[in-house]
């Protein structure tokens, strides 16, 4: 069985609205680590137990491009490792220099991405590297053959168009089908999870609220579904000085330890 990566990167100089999530990594280890709550997944994998889950600590990277795009280079050196890389951001933008590594090592991958954005601006506020970006970068690049969106609820004219340039599949949040929806993938996925594609009820700790989202047991429910390997996931754009009480922290923790009980199980 390959071994799990827990690896965290401090970046948020991509972020469009508010810095913060830069802080986010410490926050959900602390969560996950709380005596509040035990390391089993509703799996029944127990995270504590045997070797299969490693944290390799957090990665701060610096503002300039540079930085930022270094992140391709330190999940390269996770996946050399032999670790199938389980990552927290930082802000969305890290999942593009991420998924440049995994593709590099396998190949254009599918991906199933939860969020209220579709993150397709070709460029945002001059910035092509902004959160509001990641996904138009991985698409143009020939870095994923299928991209799945989930939860989305903030669509424009551009982005509906990206979309269709890049032949994107979008489950808008209004065509959400909480009980009957099940995706189906043919081959090895990467899971991208964005804190706020939960409604704020569930997910205050984050920088862009937009109401009208999922639940964690809808997240959690569709992750179950999955019936081929996850090659990596991420949990990206908690902003803990948004939280309230570390409710989000532990979201976030708890999505963390459902997709390392999958990743573990499906092995």
């Amino acid at each position: 069985m390959q071994k799990i990566g827990l690896m965290g990167f401090c970046s948020d100089s991509q972020s469009s609205f508010m810095r913060g999530p830069a802080a986010a990594p410490n926050e959900i280890r602390a969560a996950l680590n709380s005596g509040s709550a035990n390391k089993c997944s509703e799996l029944g994998v127990d995270l504590s137990q045997g070797e299969w889950f490693v944290d390799l600590g957090d990665e701060e990277i610096g503002d300039s491009v540079a930085d930022y795009l270094s992140i391709e280079n330190k999940v390269q050196a996770c996946l050399e490792r032999g670790f199938r890389p389980l990552l927290l951001g930082g802000d969305h933008a890290v999942t593009y220099p991420i998924i440049r590594a995994i593709a590099k090592d396998r190949g254009p991958i599918n991906i199933l991405h939860f969020d209220a954005h579709p993150d397709l601006y070709d460029s945002f506020e001059g910035n092509p590297y902004s959160h509001a970006c990641p996904f138009a970068r991985i698409m143009e690049a020939g870095l994923c053959s299928r991209l799945v969106q989930v939860g989305i609820r903030t669509l424009n004219e551009h982005q509906r168009n990206q979309a269709a340039r890049f032949d994107v599949e979008i489950v808008e949040m209004k065509d959400f089908e909480r009980t009957g929806y099940e995706p189906r993938f043919d081959g090895p996925l990467y899971v991208s999870i964005d804190l706020d594609a939960l409604d704020p009820a569930f997910a205050p700790g984050v920088s862009h609220h937009e109401p009208g989202g999922l639940s964690v047991r809808d997240i959690i429910t569709v992750l179950h579904k999955l019936e081929v390997p996850i090659i990596g996931a991420d949990v990206v754009e908690l902003n803990p000085v948004r939280d309230i009480n570390g409710m989000t922290a532990m979201v976030a923790a708890k999505l963390v330890k459902e997709l390392a009980g999958l990743m573990i199980k499906a092995s």
